[in-house]
């Protein structure tokens, strides 16, 4: 039987949701978490574990980066759960002379912005990750970037937070309508019963535009879908997390399908190899594509010659939220008190999930954040002509 009333619902089990879970939970907040499948079975269960401090936008992105990555630090300790976080640095490849130049001003401007970044020459990259293709032109490296186990982080913050007697978590429960009285929250409705509360926290992925129908609220995301390759195991081809700037740049592409979007190399704790990743718009489709496969092994070819001869044991896809800005979407909606957004992370939402989870529990127990939510906030898509974006609220 689910819970008849609590203080705060948040939709979702992903890194997001159940770190605002956690942090709610610690600070005896009466709190419920709804997940329609299973914890961490959505974008959460099908994606790199990167944890990119360098791929981030110079400003509030960085700086909400850095703050993150403090929390990291001591989070398996605090969650007293394994999460399989490494810091181990890493690097963004550079191809070509072109880049290189571009990238010469992002590490600069990354280093004035308090983040420690360094350019590297090829012969310098390649005495770091000796595997390296002898055609690269350099890289930056970044000692303070790092990789976590996203499932297990999610499931951490979620074990964490059930020690806690205010907190109850009810997976295989769906959403299905939520009501308002005079523009305030007033209740969730659930398939398996409802709940009667003033603040929902809309942390459902790429299924916050549902969510927020239901309170007739517009919300820009769409589904961007990410094919991913996991090698056999075999250690020390290379011992940092990889990706080539290309893999940045098409980040922040909204132009259209893309299977050619670089490429990512992420080591794990069991010797596979996280390889990665496609970035395309296709609806909800997560099958792997032969077209897929193909160009991210290419692109890792390139890049490591050495992988040419290592066997593929499995292919899968995940569907990240894409917002038209790269930027989540984070804080209160103005047009209906207690609806309070934390989505749009898309590749992101590891890097992000700590810092996400305290900022929004700053919200709601003291009305405000110690980061300023202004650039995150919905109604920017309205100012900035993202996309037609109209709140019926």
């Amino acid at each position: 039987m689910i819970v008849s009333k609590t203080d705060v619902v948040i939709i979702g089990g992903g890194v997001i949701g159940t770190s605002i879970f956690y942090h709610l939970a610690k600070n005896k907040i009466d709190v419920i978490l709804l997940e329609k499948n299973s914890i961490a079975s959505g974008t959460s269960g099908a994606c790199e574990g990167v944890i990119f401090l360098q791929t981030k936008k110079p400003g509030i992105h960085l700086e909400m980066a850095l703050k993150s990555a403090e929390i990291y630090k001591n989070l398996e300790k605090e969650l007293n759960y394994d999460i399989e976080y490494v810091s181990s640095g890493a690097m963004v490849i550079i191809q070509d002379e072109m880049q290189r130049e571009i990238m010469a001003g992002i590490v600069y401007e990354q280093n004035k912005n308090g983040l420690n970044v360094k350019l590297l020459n090829a012969k310098e990259a390649r005495n770091m990750e000796p595997a390296l293709s002898d055609k690269i032109t350099g890289a930056a490296f970044c000692s303070d970037d790092a990789r976590v186990n996203p499932i297990l982080l999610a499931y951490g913050f979620v074990d964490a937070a059930n020690r806690y007697k205010n907190a109850r978590h009810f997976t295989h429960t769906n959403v299905v309508g939520i009501s308002k009285k005079n523009q305030t929250v007033e209740e969730v409705f659930t398939d398996k019963g409802s709940i009667k509360t003033n603040i929902v926290i809309n942390a459902a992925g790429i299924y916050a535009p549902q969510i927020g129908s239901m309170v007739n609220i517009d919300i820009p995301i769409k589904p961007r879908r990410g094919q991913i390759l996991v090698t056999e195991g075999i250690p020390n081809i290379i011992k940092k997390t990889i990706c080539t700037s290309k893999y940045i740049s098409c980040k922040y592409d909204s132009g259209g399908d893309d299977n050619n979007a670089g490429v990512t190399v992420e080591p794990t704790s069991n010797d596979n190899y996280l390889i990665g990743a496609t970035r395309e718009f296709v609806g909800f489709n997560t099958k792997v594509t032969h077209k897929g496969v193909q160009s991210i092994a290419r692109n890792l070819i390139s890049l490591i010659p050495e992988f040419k001869n290592i066997s593929i044991i499995r292919c899968f896809a995940g569907l990240r939220p894409y917002t038209a800005d790269g930027l989540p979407i984070l804080g209160m909606f103005e047009g209906i008190n207690g609806f309070i957004m934390a989505t749009g992370h898309e590749g992101d939402g590891v890097a992000l999930a700590p810092i996400t989870g305290k900022i929004i529990s700053e919200l709601i127990i003291n009305g405000k954040s110690s980061l300023k939510l202004d650039s995150f906030n919905l109604s920017r898509f309205v100012a900035n002509n993202n996309q037609d974006f109209l709140s019926k609220a």
